[in-house]
Order: C-alpha cells, then sequence, then structure tokens
C-alpha cells in the first residue's frame, strides 16, 4: 500500500433518487485508482419522456476509467439494481458477478428481448471471497423481496466497507434464510470502516412486518372469498407468489399465471428448486372451465403498467380471461412514486365493473423490503461502522436516515449526491471531487440522452402538435399550386367555427405575398417567413404555437 492510496465512493445512480442504482468504489492513488462497480440499474420513464422505454445511468466516467475497473457486483434481481447489465454491459466488457437466480433472469430477458448473445456471469454466493485487485468481496445473506439478495463486504488495505444493497429484517422470510445477523455480528467485531446503507424505509418508525404474517392475511382473503380471486404483485417477488399458491391450494383452488415477466421469473425460479412443493399452475386456455370459487390468478401489472395484465383486465381486453361481479383483485404491493395514478385508475375501473379491490391499507397485503429505522439501527449496533453513508433513496429518505445516524451515535455521517466522490479513507469522510453522471434513454433499439433522442421535440409534439406546409414557386418566384397544409394534433376549428387549416393555409399565403417577388429567391427566407407565420397565426387562435415544418421548393 503506497502512501497516497485513497479509498473512495462515488455514485452514480440511485443516490437522491429511487432507482438506477450503480456505485463505484476505487482504491489507490487519485491519478491511479482501480475500481470496482456494484449494480447497475434502471428506472421507467413517466408521461414527461414519451416514447421512452428505460432510464439508464450516464456510463460516460465509467468508460473513461474501464481499463481500471476490476468488475461489475451485482447484488440482486430488481430491474433498480441489474436492469441496465444487458444494454451497458457491452460497452465495459469487465467480469460479471452475479447469483445464480440473477444470472437465470438476465439469460431469460435476453432470450425475451433477443437482445444479442449471452453475457457470462460468475458466480456470487454468500461464503465466497473474491479477491479483484486490492479489493477482497465477500457477498452476505439479506432478507428482501426477491430470491439471493446479498449485501457485500468489501475488504480494502484501508479498512472494510459494508454495501447493504436491498434489506430488511424478517424473521420468518417466505423463502430463503433471511438476513445472516450473526455473521453481520462478526464482520463488525472485524472492523467496520463504513456502512453504505438502504434508507427507502428511513422515515418509517418501527419494524417491517414479517413476509409470514402478509402470507397468512392472504391466505384467508383466499379462503374466504366468494368467487375468483386475483393477485398482482412484482413478478419478482417469488416468495409472495410461493406463499399465494400455497395458500390457493390449501383453499381448494387452482392457480394461473399471467403475465409474460411473471412466467420468466417463475420458469427460473422452479429451474433453481426455490418452488418445490408446489403444484404446476394451470394454462390459461384452461381458466375458463374453472368454477369460479376454484381459481386464484397471480398476475402482473400491480404499478398500473398500461401493457401488463392487470391493466387489460380493467379494459375487458383479455382474450380469455374474464371476471366476473364480485370477484376479488388483490393489490399485493405499494405503488412506486409516480404512479399512484395509472393505479387508482385501474382499482376504479375494476370497482366499476363490480370487483372488490383490496389493498394495503385495507389489510395486510404487502411488506416492503426496506428496513424501516428500527432495523437500520440494529444493522448500525451489529456492524458498528466508524462512517454512515445513506443511500437508495430520494433526497427526504437520504436525510431522514443521516439524522438517525448521527442520534444514534455513528461518529462521522456522510452525506452524498450521484456524481459526487466521497474519500472514505484516509482521515474524515470528504468529498474529493466530482464526476460526471446524469440519464440517457432506452427508445426502442436506440440508446442515447434527450438530445438524441429527440425527446425534447416528442415533449413539444404532446403540447401543440405539428403543422406541415409544403410551397411550390415557379421559375418566377409565385406560387405554382395552392400550398400544402396538414395539421397534426391541433383543434380542427377555432372558437369561431372557422376551419384551423384554412387560417393556417391564409397565414402561408399572407407569408409569401408579403416578401417582394425579388427577395424570394432566398428560399430559406421564405421557408422562415411561413414558419414564424403559421406558429403566430395558431397561437392568436387558439393560443400555443404548434412545431411547423416547412418545404419551398422552386421548379
Amino acid at each position: 500500500m503506497a502512501g497516497n492510496d485513497e479509498l473512495v465512493f462515488l455514485p452514480l445512480g440511485g443516490v437522491g433518487e429511487i432507482g438506477m442504482n450503480l456505485a463505484l468504489y476505487g482504491f489507490g492513488p487519485s491519478a491511479k485508482r482501480q475500481w470496482i462497480m456494484v449494480d447497475c440499474g434502471v428506472s421507467f420513464a413517466g408521461p414527461e419522456l414519451p416514447g421512452v422505454e428505460l432510464i439508464l445511468p450516464d456510463i460516460k466516467y465509467v468508460e473513461t476509467i474501464k481499463k481500471d475497473l476490476l468488475g461489475l457486483f451485482i447484488t440482486h434481481a430488481h430491474e433498480d439494481h441489474y436492469g441496465a447489465v444487458r444494454d451497458l454491459w457491452p460497452r465495459l466488457n469487465v467480469p460479471l458477478y452475479a447469483s445464480p437466480f440473477t444470472e437465470g433472469l438476465l439469460e431469460a430477458k435476453g432470450d425475451y428481448d433477443k437482445s444479442g448473445n449471452a453475457i457470462p456471469v460468475q458466480t456470487l454466493q454468500p461464503g465466497m471471497r473474491i479477491e479483484v485487485g486490492p479489493f477482497t468481496i465477500e457477498p452476505i445473506t439479506v432478507a428482501h423481496s426477491i430470491p439471493e439478495a446479498m449485501a457485500l463486504l468489501i475488504r480494502t488495505p484501508l479498512g472494510n466497507v459494508v454495501h447493504t444493497g436491498d434489506w430488511k429484517i424478517d424473521p420468518a422470510p417466505s423463502l430463503g434464510s433471511g438476513t445472516d445477523e450473526a455473521r453481520f455480528k462478526e464482520i463488525g467485531d472485524e472492523g467496520v470502516l463504513a456502512l453504505i446503507c438502504d434508507s427507502t424505509n428511513a422515515q418509517r418508525e418501527g419494524d417491517s412486518p414479517s413476509e409470514m404474517e402478509v402470507s397468512a392475511s392472504l391466505a384467508d382473503i383466499i379462503r374466504n372469498a366468494a368467487g375468483r380471486v386475483a393477485v398482482t404483485t412484482f413478478s419478482s417477488n417469488v416468495g409472495r407468489i410461493k406463499s399465494i399458491a400455497l395458500a390457493a391450494e390449501q383453499a381448494g383452488r387452482e392457480v394461473m399465471l399471467l403475465g409474460s415477466s411473471m412466467r420468466r421469473v417463475t420458469d427460473v425460479a422452479r429451474d433453481l428448486n426455490m418452488l418445490e412443493g408446489m403444484q404446476p399452475f394451470i394454462a390459461e386456455d384452461e381458466f375458463g372451465y374453472l368454477p369460479r370459487e376454484n381459481a386464484v390468478v397471480i398476475l402482473t401489472g400491480s404499478q398500473g403498467e398500461a401493457r401488463a395484465a392487470l391493466a387489460k383486465i380493467a379494459r375487458d381486453e383479455m382474450r380469455n380471461i374474464g371476471f366476473t361481479k364480485g370477484d376479488t383483485f388483490v393489490f399485493s404491493s405499494r405503488p412506486i412514486p409516480g404512479n399512484e395514478k395509472a393505479i387508482l385508475d385501474i382499482k376504479n375501473a375494476l370497482i366499476d365493473q363490480g370487483m372488490i379491490v383490496i389493498s394495503d391499507t385495507d389489510t395486510l397485503v404487502h411488506v416492503s423490503g426496506h428496513p424501516r429505522r428500527n432495523e437500520l439501527k440494529r444493522m448500525y449496533e451489529w456492524v458498528r461502522p466508524q462512517i454512515l453513508v445513506p443511500v437508495h433513496g430520494e433526497a427526504a429518505h437520504l436525510h431522514a436516515h443521516a439524522e438517525l445516524g448521527r442520534a444514534t451515535g455513528i461518529p462521522d455521517v456522510a452525506e452524498v449526491r450521484n456524481g459526487r466522490m466521497l474519500r472514505l479513507a484516509p482521515g474524515p469522510a470528504t468529498i474529493v471531487a466530482e464526476a460526471p453522471h446524469g440519464r440517457i434513454f432506452k427508445d426502442g433499439n436506440f440508446i442515447g440522452d434527450v438530445d438524441e433522442m429527440g425527446i425534447g421535440e416528442r415533449r413539444k409534439l404532446s403540447f401543440a402538435g405539428h403543422v406541415a406546409v409544403n410551397v411550390i414557386l415557379d421559375s418566377r418566384y409565385d406560387f405554382i399550386d395552392d400550398p400544402d397544409v396538414t395539421a397534426f394534433g391541433l383543434p380542427a376549428f377555432d372558437e369561431d367555427g372557422e376551419d384551423m387549416e384554412d387560417l393556417l393555409y391564409d397565414a402561408v399565403l399572407g407569408a409569401v405575398e408579403s416578401i417582394p417577388r425579388v427577395k424570394r429567391k432566398d428560399l430559406d427566407m421564405v421557408k422562415e417567413a411561413v414558419r414564424r407565420s403559421v406558429r403566430s397565426a395558431a397561437n392568436n387562435s387558439w393560443g400555443k404555437k404548434p412545431i411547423v415544418t416547412v418545404f419551398v421548393t422552386r421548379v
């Protein structure tokens, strides 16, 4: 170890926001560091990003250091932690470490979207020690709402770091062995320089309910329901899916899965023997033959996704699947911020059809996979860090977590945001640099920034529409024929009932005729005059300025 070596932490996503998690750890002098990367996730686009499918972290900085990047470690297979791997890993081509379940989902996702060659994955399992350069990585089992979630112990010559990933304390998980309290205590005895810790529920007092309590509540609902029961939950929550299926079997009901992501996840889970003891799921074409009181459906769409199975049912668009007044729909999930309106619309559509809708505001049908304040305090007691770095959350979550850490006596609490490089050692935790960071967008087959993807223009189109104008002039620069004016997304008529395209047509004529014939030789000037005139006419009539595309040709 050289005298000028430093250990730094650099988040490029997931700190100051929910989703898109990506973190770097660097060791060495500032001019010659070696790095590891933890997680590579996505966020999901809302209506403010029309046409965008996924939001990915901008990895320009990572590409500048990729010759010194020793590996990418994935803590678990939630989209906000691994969802960008298939798109961004080819730009890095570094060793990738992940659990067998994560590897299986990566492969299944590639098969589903035909996104290219398989990505080589090296197995990451609790109890292993992986040495890469100055880092030794040890995965640790944690409870979460997906199989094989792991925290990472990162050993370095300047101290040990615990990167929790997503976790909670659950004394009775429905799948897996839960958070390894004994191992965390041993790590605390060894000495922990820094705890990089999940903040999602840092504002919530107390302890999280157990997954088994949720299972018991769902079993009661299924047992007592008069008709069919549909339960929507996150497709990655294999433990929840298993609990629902077992409760259905105990009530004498058969279970069908609905939604491609649900089937992909359960196929991988079954291959890894996570669904032992369960009856096979019935096929979609068998559903209609089941008596109402014998049917349970587990389906996608808990976040209001318009193309998911639940939304299609709410719109009565499913060919083989039908529900009847009095059937029960259970939302075994909690809205991700930003999805509330879409979820409420689906609930209202179901209620209008006479369905019974149950959510976590009614009874215990969901529990978060993230630690509340008492659980955070227990983690502090186990590992006894010198430094706490709250991550994974928006500003309010991070601040609440930081205040909790200070109140419990952690010596150094460092609040960071994406792009700020935090030196963990030597010396007190300090911001020492800033790195480029941001968001890029997946749109169809392409990935790029706002300008490259034309997203800004799409926003304008969604707000004020588009007008296309074609003007053809003769050799004397007079109209050879009537100009063509076509409006998209504008009102058909103005407030006086006049055709909007006629108004714009008159604006085109006026613009060209106001230019002396000798000056019409400058076709670019004619084009700009027409564009301005059309926008002005639309604004005077409608109050909005559309995008206007003008073609001017002389023949």
